[in-house]
């Protein structure tokens, strides 16, 4: 019954169906009003499944992003994680 859940690479090794199974079960937590954290070096599946990005170079926070913001996408995500400044 917890308030926060995280996920540390969850869909790492697993088949496409059970990929399916496990974003469901992270939206159903949302819908329940639960914060769901999920670490994911899947950018695709990051985009796919955040509402805001934290992206994190050598340990400090370089970037967040927020879905409705500009930013949100492959590249902009890819040049935090670089160091690089847009």
């Amino acid at each position: 019954d917890s308030e926060i859940y995280i996920f540390d690479e969850p869909t790492r090794g697993i088949d496409v169906g059970a990929k399916v199974e496990v974003y469901k079960i992270m939206n159903e937590l949302v819908l329940q009003g639960k914060c769901v954290i999920m670490i994911s070096s899947e950018l695709p599946e990051v985009l796919g499944m955040s509402d805001r990005i934290i992206v994190m170079r050598r340990g400090r926070i370089t970037a967040e992003i927020k879905r409705d913001e500009r930013f949100f996408n492959q590249e902009d995500i890819m040049r935090a994680a670089f160091g690089e400044v847009s």
